[in-house]
């Protein structure tokens, strides 16, 4: 019991002393770092004056994009079956995002073949996450519109030209 009592007080005398004796003066600080969204990085490196035009309405018919159309020969005669295919597809995978007649989540593909070259607009269909990381104009599109990105709808290049095709009846 005598040993008992020394090693309660030997104990006690240990946590008493391990608790003060030193008056650090311990002064948190606290710092805070912003990092930047990638929207604000796409909208700070795209130039944008006020004046500048929209990347909806700016006309790059030269910039063919990014991705595995490198070019196309479109033929003058419109072919109607790829465009009633591309109409099909355009309502079961576009129309949740793209009006016809206006501005909505995105751009309205109204006009479209007037202000992007036909590889621009199927490289964006095929890839458009590889288009918003590496094209300008598919950057720029994502800050106007709001960081809306465009979904992959994995489709193929036979179905992207049915779209275009009827993207062609639109102008």
């Amino acid at each position: 019991m005598r040993n008992y009592s020394k090693i309660i007080f030997i104990l006690t005398v240990g946590m008493l002393l391990s608790c003060g004796g030193k008056n650090e003066n311990k002064e948190e600080k606290f710092s805070y770092e912003t990092q930047q969204t990638e929207k604000e990085q796409v909208a700070e490196e795209s130039s944008s004056a006020e004046n500048e035009v929209p990347a909806s309405e700016r006309i790059t018919l030269d910039n063919k994009g990014v991705g595995p159309i490198k070019n196309i020969t479109l033929d003058p005669e419109i072919d109607q079956a790829m465009v009633e295919r591309g109409e099909a597809l355009f309502k079961t995978n576009c129309t949740a995002c793209h009006k016809i007649e206006k501005r909505f989540i995105g751009p309205s593909p109204k006009g479209i073949m007037k202000r992007r070259s036909p590889e621009w607009i199927m490289n964006m269909i095929l890839d458009p996450q590889l288009m918003v990381a590496q094209d300008r104009c598919a950057k720029d599109l994502l800050v106007e519109f709001n960081g809306a990105a465009m979904a992959n709808q994995n489709l193929t290049e036979d179905q992207a030209r049915d779209i275009l095709e009827y993207f062609r009846t639109l102008d």
